[in-house]
């Protein structure tokens, strides 16, 4: 028994790609995955054109990837697909972690009060892939499914691609290629590329259980639990009653034995602890994997996702780091594509996400090196946490059983423009941006719904009466620049200003999480991460921080 029916997506013969000479396209993405779905989505936002080929015809098969965090949340929701994602997934917040019978911590993945999305969401990734799907198309991205890329070759100015079709081999040429194609990455590899880092030894077993139970939508997780000794669990709610289980196998463990139904039914009936009934609708084993290339740019070719970067899904940061890779992405691309910023920038795309996946690698290996000790003494002092963990806060702080999925603050970029003036909080240059609750013709809103795929000016002010005829001229040269600035205006009460956004900021959390004083400006990337913040609007100098963000400096 399932709980979903897998569209087929409609295949169509080539004729119109098929020339004497290769056709050339402006941008070729490869992977309708959930991240080259993304890449495609946003490109058609931004008006550009966009021919997908992948080798399917179907979403993934599975649940897959199933956690998604609040940044990506942000990033689905400037792509118009966040409200029904948000409604079908299940929304949480805490996680509880147990040694053997005793809960020994806990977290809560958004303290405060004034976010729109919650800090994760559970949903399977069919249905993700399914929403994103039809976003794509109603944008009218040319998707092409069973279009397998079966070679390529990188040339000075373009990528030539070979296809192949159930109606035949085709050479297409693009002038950008994105590679979305998955972890195995076949393009990666018909260039050469490597990808290294760490292979552990050890295997887990998913099993998608659909059953009915009361237990909470948080995750737990368990080290050493009486129902599956020496090993660890993780337990997640999704949608439509299926319950995500992954089992700590071992290395030893053969993974077509323990994919058995004879052999998973009696783990998950010891877990359960009842006769409650179920139905098994997916299982898989895995390794973990924390690898990543060492230039996400190679020439005309564009690496996103797996394709480019992998970790241990313990933290749930594969999926979530894709939709950032692509989230800076685009941008950068659309400004090249349009002759506006050199090819440089494309460089900082790479800098800025290996950067990123550093971190994340280095997150999820600490996770994996904790979970799965390699040693009998790491074993000893990872239990000796655990049961310090329960009484002491120190040790609290050392438990890991996976450090779930943060944004990157890119705090290194070359793109950022370095303070000059004295800030306090979080929202450094390079940042990803806050969300706060504000008005906007007087209606309830959300911060980051107001910024993104251009780049904008916050201005705080006491009132919008406190905006003069002068600096309303200024905004409207900015607005005019050929990589357009757009002004909005931040004040307590809101008002109107003509040709120009206000929002009200009642509850005065944009200025505190913003440490925002009248005068303050904040240049905003089309990606929602802080380029540059000063403590007065200055014309010159907001020209100078674009054109540094845009490698035109």
């Amino acid at each position: 028994m399932g709980t979903y029916t897998y569209p087929k997506f409609p295949y169509t013969a080539p004729a119109d790609l098929q020339a004497d000479a290769p056709q050339r396209r402006p941008l070729i993405i490869v992977g309708a995955g959930p991240v080259g779905l993304a890449a495609a989505i946003d490109a058609r936002l931004k008006g550009l054109p966009v021919l997908v080929f992948d080798d399917d015809d179907t979403v993934s098969i599975g649940s897959r990837a199933v956690c998604y965090a609040k940044r990506a949340l942000e990033v689905l929701d400037r792509l118009g697909v966040g409200d029904p994602l948000c409604d079908k997934g299940v929304s949480w917040n805490v996680g509880r972690t147990f040694f053997r019978e005793k809960e020994v911590y806990r977290f809560d993945l958004v303290p405060d009060a004034g976010h729109k999305r919650p800090g994760m969401i559970n949903l399977q990734q069919y249905y993700l892939e399914e929403v994103m799907v039809a976003r794509a198309l109603e944008l009218g991205a040319d998707i092409r499914w069973r279009y397998k890329v079966v070679g390529v070759q990188n040339e000075a100015d373009h990528a030539r691609l070979r296809v192949d079709t159930p109606d035949g081999t085709f050479d297409i040429e693009a002038d950008w290629l994105i590679v979305a194609d998955g972890a195995r990455s076949p393009i990666r590899n018909m260039l050469g590329l490597e990808i290294e880092g760490r292979i552990f030894m050890d295997r887990f077993l998913i099993a998608d259980v659909i059953m009915k139970a009361d237990f909470p939508a948080e995750r737990w997780f368990w080290f050493d639990p009486p129902f599956h000794r020496n090993q660890s669990v993780l337990l997640h709610k999704q949608s439509d009653n299926v319950w995500r289980i992954d089992f700590q196998l071992g290395w030893d463990s053969d993974p077509e034995e323990e994919k058995k139904p004879e052999n998973v039914i009696p783990r998950l009936k010891a877990m359960l602890g009842d006769e409650r009934p179920f139905d098994l609708e997916w299982v898989s084993i895995y390794t973990f994997q924390c690898r990543r290339m060492k230039d996400f740019r190679a020439g005309r070719a564009l690496f996103v996702g797996d394709a480019a970067h992998q970790v241990s899904p313990f933290g749930a940061r594969g999926a979530n780091s894709g939709f950032q890779d692509t989230d800076e992405l685009i941008w950068k691309l659309q400004l090249v594509m349009d002759g506006k910023a050199p090819e440089a920038l494309l460089d900082t795309y790479s800098a800025d996400r290996t950067f990123a996946a550093d971190e994340n690698l280095m997150n999820s290996t600490r996770s994996t090196d904790f979970i799965t000790p390699k040693s009998r003494v790491s074993k000893v002092f990872r239990n000796a946490v655990l049961d310090l963990a329960q009484d002491h806060a120190f040790a609290r702080r050392l438990v890991n059983s996976g450090r779930l999925s943060v944004p990157a603050f890119l705090t290194k970029s070359a793109l950022n423009t370095p303070d000059s003036d004295s800030f306090a909080g979080d929202m450094v240059p390079g940042a990803p941006m806050d969300d706060a609750p504000i008005q906007r013709a007087g209606q309830d809103a959300w911060l980051l719904d107001q910024l993104g795929n251009r780049f904008q000016l916050l201005v705080f002010a006491d009132s919008a009466g406190a905006v003069d005829a002068a600096t309303l001229a200024q905004f409207k040269s900015l607005a005019g620049d050929a990589i357009a600035v757009e002004p909005v205006v931040v004040t307590p009460s809101g008002g109107q200003i003509d040709g120009v956004t206000v929002l009200a900021d009642a509850q005065g959390l944009v200025a505190r999480r913003y440490d925002a004083k009248p005068g303050t400006a904040y240049l905003v990337r089309p990606d929602q991460h802080v380029a540059a913040r000063w403590r007065a609007f200055d014309p010159p100098r907001v020209r100078a921080a674009v054109a540094r963000a845009t490698c035109n400096a």
